[in-house]
């Protein structure tokens, strides 16, 4: 007798399945029935989990938004070791969901109009709290920053970025990528 699977894991596999999909051939080019064949559900089966493609572009772009955010809230700590935290965050998503922070990055404006204000919004709080910790920082006389916000869009560049190049199992692991990163942002590169 086939053992059947639960909503929660199935509804994971689809997720699991569709960031692969949305990858491998696009977002636009992925339709309901392909992702339902790959899965190995009928496609009827998929709308009792999603209701849309859009559905499960959300929930990828939701879990990866509120990881991140929970993380950050949490960080207790110097302002150093807060930044360290958040970085490190940012680099292991590629450990954590992989497959997925392309379609996080990449598809973003496929959300429908609501949803990617509610997204956005919660972007922007992402963002208030990595300034936050450098204001922080620049008070304790932990940093030496002239520009906050451009030093923010400075490490979300070279964090979020990773998914182009970064392959989980390779020479570094994330939590060495993201202190790399850190150590180069801490001490500079040039010479005064």
């Amino acid at each position: 007798m086939a053992q059947r699977t639960d909503r929660a894991t199935r509804r994971a596999q689809i997720i699991d399945v569709a960031a692969g999909l949305f990858t491998e051939r696009g977002y636009h080019e992925t339709s309901l029935e392909t992702l339902a064949a790959a899965v190995g559900i009928r496609k009827a089966s998929l709308y009792y989990h999603y209701p849309s493609k859009d559905a499960i572009l959300l929930e990828i772009h939701e879990e990866m938004i509120e990881h991140l955010l929970g993380r950050a809230r949490e960080r207790t700590g110097s302002p150093t070791e807060r930044l360290r935290g958040v970085m490190r965050d940012l680099v292991e998503l590629m450990e954590l969901f992989p497959g997925r922070l392309q379609i996080f990055f990449e598809h973003y404006r496929e959300l429908p109009a609501a949803e990617r204000a509610a997204s956005t919004a919660k972007r922007d709080e992402y963002h208030a709290i990595l300034v936050g910790i450098l204001r922080d920082g620049v008070e304790a006389g932990e940093f030496a920053i002239d520009d906050v916000e451009l030093t923010a869009l400075s490490i979300l560049g070279s964090c979020n970025w990773t998914y182009q190049w970064f392959r989980p199992g390779g020479r570094l692991s994330a939590t060495e990528v993201a202190d790399g990163f850190l150590r180069v942002l801490l001490g500079g590169i040039g010479q005064s």
